[in-house]
C-alpha cells in the first residue's frame, strides 16, 4: 500500500485533473437534460401517445438500468479502476442521439432511455468517486457538493438549450443535434485526458482494520439494512428522486397542460435543476456543521416546492416554487451521498455508494410508475401530492434515524465485526 508521502491528495493539488471531472460530471448531466425538456412532449405531440403512464415508460427503462448498473460500477470501480468503466459509459451514450432523432415509435424512445440509464450510472458513478480519491477525507463533502452542482447545472442547461430549440425550429431532430455534439467531445477527454484515481483511495486506508475489505455481498447489507444511518440515507434517497422524476415528467405535461409555452416550460424546468448549483456551497456547508442538518432542511424543504407548484398559477409563481424545491434538493442531494462515503472503508467506499446510488436511482422507476399512475387515474396534481407527501415521510425517518456521520465529529460508528468462530472477539477494543 502507498504511502501518504507519496500520494497527496487535496482538490488543489489536483486541480488539472479534478477539474476535467467537473467538466465530465457537467457534459453528464448536459446529456440527461437534453431530454428534459423536449421528450415528453416529443411522446405527446409527435409519436401520438396519450397514455402519462406509458410516457413515463422511458424513464421506468432509465431507472431500473441506472439504478442497477450504479451497484455494479462501484464494484467495477474498485476491480478495474475508475478510467475503464468512465470510458465504457461514455461509449455506451455515442448511439443515443440517433435513437432519439429517428425512432419511429415510443418504444424505441423506451430502448434509447436504457442507453441512457449506463451512461449516466457508469460516468457519474465514477466522476464522484474518482472526486472524492483526489479530494481527500478533508474535503469530501465539497467534492461531492462541486460534482452535484456542476452536473446539475449541466442538466439545468441542457434542458433550457434544448427547450430553446425546440421552440426555435422543432421538437426533433434539432434538439438532439446539441446532444451529440456532448458525447462525442465527452467520450474523446475521457479517452485521452482522464488518469486513474483509484489509488490514492488505496492509499488512504488501513487495511488492517476491522471495516476493511468487506466482501460485496456483506457491503450490499450493510449499505442497505444492516446500519441503521445508512438504510436511513438509502430510503431518503430513493424517495428525493420522486421529485427528479417529477420535473422530468409532470412538470412539462402539467405546465404544458396549463397553457405555458414550450420555451417558458424548459425555463422552469432549467431553474429547478440550476439551483443544483449551489450544492457547491451546501457541500462545503456540510464539511463544517455535518451532513444530517442539511439533509432534514432539504427533505422538507423540496416538499414544500413540490406542494406548492399545483397551490399557485402563473409562470413567475411556477418558477418561484421551482426554484424552492432545486434549493432543497441542493441542501439533501450531496450530502446524502457523503453519508455513506463517510461510513465507509476505503476499501470498498466506491462499491458502498454503488449500493447507495443503486437505492437512490431506483427511485426514478418506482416514481414514474407512480407518478404515472397518479396521472393516469386521479389527475396530473395527485403526482405532486404525493410526491410532497412521501418527502415529508422520508423527511421524519432521517431525522429519527440517521446519526451524523463528519469523520471529525460525528456519532456514527460502524457495526462490531461479527464472530465467524467460537474463538474469534465479537466486542470492539
Amino acid at each position: 500500500m502507498n504511502t501518504g508521502t507519496e500520494i497527496k491528495q487535496g482538490i488543489r493539488e489536483h486541480l488539472g485533473q479534478f477539474s476535467l471531472h467537473v467538466l465530465l460530471v457537467f457534459a453528464t448531466g448536459l446529456t440527461i437534460g437534453s431530454e428534459r425538456t423536449v421528450v415528453p412532449v416529443l411522446g405527446e405531440e409527435v409519436l401520438g401517445v396519450e397514455s402519462f403512464l406509458v410516457i413515463g415508460s422511458f424513464v421506468v427503462s432509465f431507472g431500473i438500468v441506472k439504478s442497477i448498473l450504479n451497484l455494479y460500477a462501484g464494484k467495477w470501480g474498485e476491480e478495474y479502476g475508475r478510467k475503464p468503466v468512465l470510458v465504457a459509459g461514455w461509449a455506451t451514450a455515442l448511439p443515443l442521439p440517433l435513437v432519439l432523432i429517428f425512432a419511429p415509435s415510443w418504444g424505441w424512445i423506451t430502448v434509447g432511455n436504457i442507453l441512457l440509464g449506463i451512461n449516466q450510472a457508469l460516468t457519474w458513478s465514477m466522476a464522484i468517486n474518482a472526486k472524492i480519491d483526489l479530494a481527500g477525507p478533508e474535503q469530501r463533502g465539497l467534492a461531492v457538493g462541486i460534482d452535484e452542482s456542476f452536473g446539475y447545472t449541466g442538466v439545468a442547461v441542457g434542458a433550457w438549450i434544448t427547450g430553446v430549440v425546440a421552440g426555435q425550429w422543432s421538437l426533433r431532430p434539432e434538439p438532439f443535434y446539441f446532444l451529440a455534439i456532448v458525447v462525442v467531445l465527452a467520450f474523446l477527454v475521457s479517452i485521452f485526458l482522464i488518469k486513474e484515481t483509484v489509488q490514492y483511495a488505496q492509499a488512504e486506508g488501513d487495511d488492517d482494520h476491522h471495516d476493511a475489505n468487506l466482501p460485496f455481498d456483506e457491503v450490499v447489507k450493510r449499505a442497505t439494512y444492516g446500519d441503521k444511518t445508512l438504510f436511513a440515507a438509502a430510503q431518503a434517497g430513493h424517495i428525493e428522486n420522486f421529485v427528479d422524476t417529477l420535473f422530468w415528467i409532470a412538470v412539462p405535461l402539467y405546465l404544458v397542460s396549463q397553457g405555458l409555452g414550450i420555451a417558458a416550460v424548459g425555463v422552469v424546468v432549467g431553474v429547478h435543476s440550476a439551483m443544483y448549483f449551489l450544492q457547491i456551497a451546501t457541500g462545503g456547508l456540510a464539511d463544517r456543521i455535518g451532513r444530517r442538518p442539511p439533509v432534514v432542511w432539504g427533505m422538507f424543504l423540496a416538499g414544500v416546492g413540490v406542494l406548492g407548484m399545483v397551490l399557485v398559477e402563473g409562470y413567475l409563481a411556477w418558477a418561484v416554487l421551482a426554484a424552492l424545491s432545486g434549493l432543497g434538493m441542493a441542501l439533501l442531494y450531496p450530502n446524502l451521498m457523503t453519508v455513506p462515503s463517510d461510513a465507509a472503508h476505503p476499501t470498498w467506499r466506491s462499491a458502498g455508494m454503488g449500493v447507495y446510488r443503486m437505492w437512490r436511482d431506483s427511485g426514478y422507476a418506482v416514481g414514474a410508475i407512480l407518478i404515472g399512475l397518479s396521472m393516469e387515474f386521479v389527475n396530473p396534481e395527485a403526482a405532486f401530492y404525493m410526491t410532497a407527501l412521501l418527502m415529508f415521510a422520508s423527511g421524519a425517518v432521517v431525522y429519527v434515524w440517521m446519526e451524523e456521520t463528519h469523520p471529525d465529529f460525528g456519532t456514527h460508528e460502524p457495526p462490531a465485526p461479527v464472530a465467524e468462530s467460537p474463538t474469534r472477539a465479537v466486542s470492539e477494543d
